[in-house]
């Protein structure tokens, strides 16, 4: 599919331009069960801890078909993932650590995790990664009825979570963090920081969850704030992107600030510091400045400063560094 006319896309998102969720018929059980018989099914295949079984030959997922999923897998249970190319997608969980290794072997294949192969793999294998880790990671963490303890029963194809307790029933849904992250500006310079145990040099955009009661702009205004002292006024929306390690969603915005002042508050944070585009340049040269690596929408914010304020491609200048 062509996607020149789309906004730049970030890891994991997109998904949508090739998966029919199929949403209004995870409660058809005749319908689930006639497509994961099908010769066309798919099966997106992970181990307990959310790691993918990927094909040991080549970075792409190392997917099963139906005759598999019944020879190794047939009484584990698969959650709908959707519709995409004309063929239904299920997600199945390798929950004995005893057999992962015997699967592995049969499979020729590897684990990997969302982290190390998300910028392996094309990108619509890396969004159904991260949405099979996500709804897995709900339906390893949500197995008792918040309301009453009792045991819960997934329902809905893998999506609902039922409450067993007839007097009580509740359903469940799966939960995600909302987190923002922003790229801060003041005349020519934008805001980065660092936090202590990252690589020397690695700077990334200020980020945190989102409170209760808080608007999005709200909380880049507070975050911001927080871990800098800096004054935010205007707010911008950039871009969105999944991030379920373990279950969040990143909203990035690009913010203005009044004034350059910092004043850490929260001491999240080892350093904060404005930066100018000739000094990214410099510091990506000499090695003394590490951007984001390209999985996170960190990197595609500072890409998006660098490329509207200077005309700068920051791919090019790290590809730049590292062949000099």
């Amino acid at each position: 599919m062509d996607r020149a006319w789309l906004a730049p896309t970030n890891t994991f998102a997109g998904l949508s331009l090739v998966l029919d969720r199929a949403a209004e018929s995870r409660d058809e059980s005749a319908w689930i069960v006639e497509n994961a018989r099908s010769p066309a099914a798919r099966y997106l295949l992970l181990d307990a801890t959310g790691e993918a079984f990927l094909r040991r030959d080549g970075d792409c997922l190392r997917w099963l078909d139906a005759d598999e999923r019944e020879r190794w897998l047939a009484d584990t249970r698969a959650s709908l993932l959707g519709m995409a190319y004309e063929r239904p997608h299920f997600l199945l969980v390798a929950d004995d650590p005893g057999r992962i290794e015997e699967l592995e072997r049969a499979l020729d294949a590897r684990r990997a995790s969302l982290r190390s192969a998300g910028l392996q793999l094309d990108a619509d294998e890396a969004g159904l990664f991260a949405y099979a880790k996500g709804l897995s990671h709900w339906q390893r963490e949500t197995r008792f009825c918040t309301y009453c303890g009792a045991a819960l029963l997934l329902v809905a194809a893998g999506h609902r979570a039922q409450c067993t307790n007839a007097e009580c029933a509740r359903l469940h849904f799966p939960r995600t963090d909302a987190a923002v992250i922003m790229l801060v500006e003041h005349e020519g310079a934008c805001l980065l920081g660092r936090q202590a145990g990252w690589p020397p040099g690695r700077y990334s955009t200020l980020a945190g969850f989102v409170e209760p009661g808080e608007a999005l702009e709200d909380a880049v205004r507070r975050e911001v704030a927080e871990e800098a002292g800096v004054i935010v006024d205007e707010v911008r929306y950039h871009s969105s992107q999944p991030w379920p390690m373990p279950a969040s969603l990143m909203v990035g915005f690009i913010a203005t600030a009044r004034s350059r002042h910092i004043a850490r508050r929260d001491h999240e944070l080892e350093d904060a510091r404005w930066f100018t585009p000739q000094q990214i340049v410099d510091g990506i040269s000499d090695g003394s400045f590490v951007p984001s690596t390209r999985l996170s929408v960190s990197y595609q914010l500072l890409t998006y400063w660098l490329q509207s304020r200077s005309g700068l491609d920051l791919a090019a200048l790290v590809e730049a560094a590292a062949t000099a």
